[in-house]
């Protein structure tokens, strides 16, 4: 029914606002999997995703905002591991370095 549809309308771009910022994060999630997995190293530079943000039309990221998405991440459990600032670096876990997204859906 149409006055169904204009009542939920508004829950539906709610709800489609919430997808889109998961699939952001989860897409990031994957780039930065993809680049442990081309380094094949523990400890990565973070200029390393900075580039990847870059290449992927985020030209306007820095390298502080890439270790914030990177921190935020590393905070959410998407990614194991920990930031050295004073190295510009990120060391992930040998074990599970990207634990499997069904722990986060």
């Amino acid at each position: 029914c149409r006055s169904c549809w204009d009542l939920s309308s508004g829950i539906n771009a709610e709800y489609g606002y919430l997808i889109l910022e998961k699939l952001k994060v989860i897409t990031l999630r994957n780039l930065f999997k993809k680049i442990y997995l081309i380094t094949s190293s523990f400890q990565m530079d973070v200029t390393n995703f900075k580039l990847a943000l870059n290449w992927q039309g985020l030209e306007d990221v820095d390298l502080d905002e890439t270790e914030c998405i990177l921190a935020n991440m590393i905070n959410d459990g998407f990614i194991k591991g920990y930031l050295s600032e004073a190295h510009k670096k990120m060391v992930v876990s040998k074990v599970t370095a990207f634990p499997a997204l069904t722990d986060f859906l």
